[in-house]
């Protein structure tokens, strides 16, 4: 079947995009987030040779006068050498749509591919941190804080069992610690590249389960990189009586597997406003202030911090610094927009954040009145 460079989700059979697609996954996955192309709501663009992939989601700009970006998950899925002419084949699809490209989250190899066009800017993200597994080890025997959070939830009488997709694909007792862990986020759940719900979809994927007396009480679930011979920790997910040091014995668990396998990559994904990266290509001043007050006054809606010091404290190989690259020759607050518009769903980013902020508030009277319970004015 000959596939139009324009082709997407939409114009094939369903079960061969999808098919299609995770083939070139596990053959030429090369970017952390390869595998979430599958995710719900990704379009599937295929080169006309139908060995290059891109997932993509399509963000219509107000005011409409503005083109429409095609932002695309990640880097193309593709074979090294082909990497330059798939991203042109691309982005001439969206020219012809009166659409721009951005590049979300892509790594070091886009970004070695368009070094010598010009027209591209690109913003830095954060940063990801990367392992290979087999020196797990070492780190564990090196950092006595981790030695420490294992032996805490061993004691809790904590335990980890790797699960097959059979046993854990819709399994109530997972999904009931999904929605406990999803009930303490500041935001509502986010999609794209961070798709929540994916214990309905665990084909090539792992799941490590945490297990008290009573049943699960956290998971985390691995999902391919396959052309670093590694996997992406997708999720880490702690109920609401997981006790201290679950997420720790979970990543222990999957390294463990990892080292044992033979994988030589795996990392915990994107730290966004992360400041560890290699700062080679600093972003503009009003970039710089704009993501630097998100990180300082965010921390209601996301942790930044508080995110980027869980994965350090498992003292990573190397950060690797992650970007959004766009064809325009500045950043534009138009493809900020954009991005956020592509996690954000069926919402747009402006009704997230008004759902968020009246979250917050309730949640500010909640605590009110609890202090305010059994509160006695002092007599005159």
């Amino acid at each position: 079947m000959h596939l139009r460079a324009d082709s997407t989700i939409a114009d094939l059979p369903q079960k061969f995009s999808s098919a299609q697609a995770r083939n070139l996954i596990l053959t030429h996955g090369w970017n952390a987030t390869a595998y979430q192309i599958l995710n719900p709501g990704i379009k599937h663009w295929f080169s006309d040779s139908a060995e290059g992939l891109v997932g993509f989601v399509e963000s219509r700009q107000r005011p409409v006068t503005r083109p429409n970006v095609w932002v695309a998950a990640g880097e193309p899925v593709c074979a090294e050498e082909d990497v330059g002419s798939t991203v042109a084949e691309f982005e001439s699809a969206a020219a012809d749509k009166r659409c721009r490209v951005c590049w979300f989250g892509a790594d070091s190899r886009l970004q070695d591919a368009l070094d010598d066009r010009g027209g591209y800017t690109a913003v830095v993200l954060g940063a990801q941190p990367i392992w290979d597994p087999k020196r797990w080890a070492d780190v564990v025997a090196e950092k006595s804080s981790i030695r420490a959070q294992l032996s805490r939830a061993k004691n809790k009488g904590l335990r980890v069992e790797k699960w097959c997709e059979q046993e854990a694909e819709g399994h109530p007792a997972l999904q009931q610690c999904l929605d406990e862990w999803l009930k303490t986020r500041g935001l509502p759940p986010l999609h794209f590249l961070v798709e929540p719900q994916t214990l309905h979809h665990l084909e090539d994927r792992q799941v490590f389960v945490a297990l008290d007396h009573t049943g699960p009480v956290g998971f985390l679930i691995l999902s391919p990189v396959s052309a670093r011979n590694g996997w992406l920790v997708e999720q880490i997910i702690q109920g609401d009586t997981a006790p201290n040091g679950t997420g720790s014995l979970l990543l222990d668990a999957a390294m463990k597997e990892s080292a044992h396998a033979g994988s030589s990559y795996i990392t915990l994904g994107l730290s966004p406003l992360s400041f560890r990266a290699p700062k080679s290509n600093p972003n503009p001043v009003w970039m710089r202030f704009l993501l630097g007050w998100l990180r300082v006054h965010g921390t209601r809606f996301y942790n930044f911090q508080g995110l980027e010091a869980f994965k350090a404290k498992f003292v990573p190989d190397r950060w690797d610094p992650i970007v959004a690259i766009t064809n325009e020759p500045k950043p534009s607050l138009g493809t900020l927009h954009a991005i956020a518009d592509a996690f954000s769903g069926d919402l747009s980013p402006e009704r997230l954040i008004s759902i968020a902020l009246k979250d917050a508030a309730a949640d500010e009277v909640r605590t009110l009145k609890q202090k305010l319970v059994g509160f006695r004015f002092p007599s005159s």
